[in-house]
């Protein structure tokens, strides 16, 4: 058996996996989200763990685990994890929605300037980031910035309270702005620039690599084999796409989650000149360019719930499914602001072209338009940067909506999969583990074996046609919406 765990923003997800792949069990424990001034977002690490641990005891409860042979990670990127020299938690951790830093990311893209923060990491500076919380936290709260003895990031963490092992991987530290991505080593400039030694930051391995054992005490305490191997893992995206079978070049994934990412393998590390996408360390020992969108299902969800107080999503399928197209009315989702490709923290979401005929139904279309259209943008830009696109794997909640599928298969113009196995970044470490156990020779084969396509959306071309024209439309919004904005 194989446990992968999920350290998500909401909740720990743990999936329990035969070799073959087979899911024999799933569980979830749930925590909050604290947002203790506008822009933050921070979280308690010792909530992860507490979750980690309830999530592993469920399971021990309802199966036999004495051949639980490995358990992998994977987790929300960017978090900024703080440990004095007890190894206790110095603050709440900094999360990646949190959008504090825009004048750390200025001091780094425009007053060192973003060609040389790119030359050494592959990427410019962004508020999720976790080498610009580092410098809130320096000259913010400096009492805090001495006491620091490890910075990890949020799935490190809870690898470490397993194993006693300080480490981390390439796909995760690839996000925190401080490491080589090319070379795949710590960036010497980008420590100086924060301030810190590789002494605080954790040994990188490879995502599938072994660290070490479960602690025996810990082992103890959840009833689980004290030999049981700890695999790194790797960030949410990367072994998201790993779930996905999304392992080699021209096989794109599409997480349609809260936030939304166009995430594309690639052999070698490839770095946009405009930085628009990000370059990042692959979790099966690859390279990877992906896009970021920050509300995707997120903004349905918001107009679903908050606005209109609905929760049958079901319903609100069956009146899209029959709603009109409508050529005028659109919806910019950048209801947080926005990464890809704009990268503008202070980014508005909004309805445009509302008409007296207009009703709900047309405008919950609108936001999944907006949302595949912002999907698009990371698309265009990938296929500018000749990145081979055969084939298009969808995962996340949202892609448990069908009529949201043909949307997406008709805005991109491409056919689209979903997979047997939803269960995405949980299901994705899983597959790690069992290749660090040695069940298979690599990821690749692993995922050749294991992944599975389920449901095919062909675009149907009357209607890729017109929104290939509104789309045409919608990407002039935002700098208008700006223009106007600044005015």
């Amino acid at each position: 058996m194989y446990l992968g765990i999920d350290i998500g923003t909401s909740s720990v997800k743990a999936l329990l996996m035969k070799a073959d792949g087979t899911i024999i069990d799933t569980c979830t424990e749930g925590y909050e989200l604290s947002f203790p001034k506008p822009n933050w977002a921070e979280q308690n690490p010792d909530d992860w763990w507490k979750a980690t641990k309830s999530v592993i005891k469920d399971l021990v409860r309802k199966h036999d685990l004495s051949n639980l042979k490995g358990i992998s990670f994977s987790g929300q990127m960017h978090g900024l994890v703080a440990l004095d020299s007890d190894d206790r938690v110095i603050r709440p951790a900094i999360l990646w929605c949190d959008q504090r830093t825009v004048i750390e990311c200025n001091y780094l893209n425009l007053g060192i300037g973003k060609e040389y923060i790119s030359d050494y990491t592959g990427n410019i500076a962004l508020t999720g980031f976790t080498a610009p919380k580092i410098l809130w936290l320096r000259d913010n709260e400096p009492d805090n910035f001495k006491r620091i003895s490890k910075i990890m990031l949020p799935k490190d963490y809870i690898a470490f309270k397993l194993s006693g092992v300080f480490a981390t991987d390439y796909s995760d530290a690839s996000g925190t702005l401080l490491l080589d991505v090319k070379n795949k080593t710590w960036s010497d400039e980008m420590l100086k620039l924060v301030g810190v030694t590789k002494n605080q930051l954790p040994e990188l391995f490879e995502s599938f690599e072994v660290i070490g054992t479960v602690k025996v005490d810990i082992a103890d305490e959840l009833s689980i084999p004290a030999n049981t191997n700890i695999i790194i893992g790797g960030g949410d995206q990367a072994v998201g796409a790993i779930g996905t079978g999304a392992v080699r070049e021209g096989v794109v994934s599409v997480a349609l989650g809260t936030s939304g990412v166009v995430f594309a393998p690639t052999d070698n590390c490839i770095i946009d000149k405009g930085n628009r996408l990000h370059s990042f360390a692959h979790a099966n020992g690859m390279f990877h360019q992906m896009g970021v969108m920050l509300s995707a299902a997120g903004a349905l969800k918001w107009w679903v719930e908050d606005v209109l107080k609905c929760n049958d999503y079901e319903r609100i399928n069956q009146d899209i499914e029959v709603s009109q197209d409508s050529e005028e009315l659109l919806f910019l989702p950048y209801l947080i602001g926005e990464r890809t490709p704009h990268n503008d923290p202070t980014a508005k979401g909004a309805f445009i072209g509302i008409g007296i005929n207009n009703d709900s139904a047309d405008m919950s279309k609108a936001v999944m338009e907006g949302v595949a259209f912002a999907l698009r943008d990371s698309l265009e830009i990938l296929k500018s940067m000749k990145i081979a696109i055969d084939k298009i794997r969808i995962s996340g909640g949202g892609s448990k909506s069908r009529v949201w599928n043909q949307l997406i298969a008709n805005i991109f113009n491409l056919k689209i999969a979903t997979i047997e196995v939803s269960e995405g970044p949980a299901f994705g470490a899983a597959i790690l583990a069992s290749v660090g156990c040695g069940e298979y020779p690599d990821v690749t084969s692993a995922c050749d074996s294991i992944v599975k396509d389920k449901e095919v959306y062909l675009p149907i071309q009357d209607k890729a046609a017109f929104y290939r024209n509104k789309y045409l439309v919608f990407r002039k919004l935002y700098p208008l919406m700006k223009s106007l904005k600044n005015k």
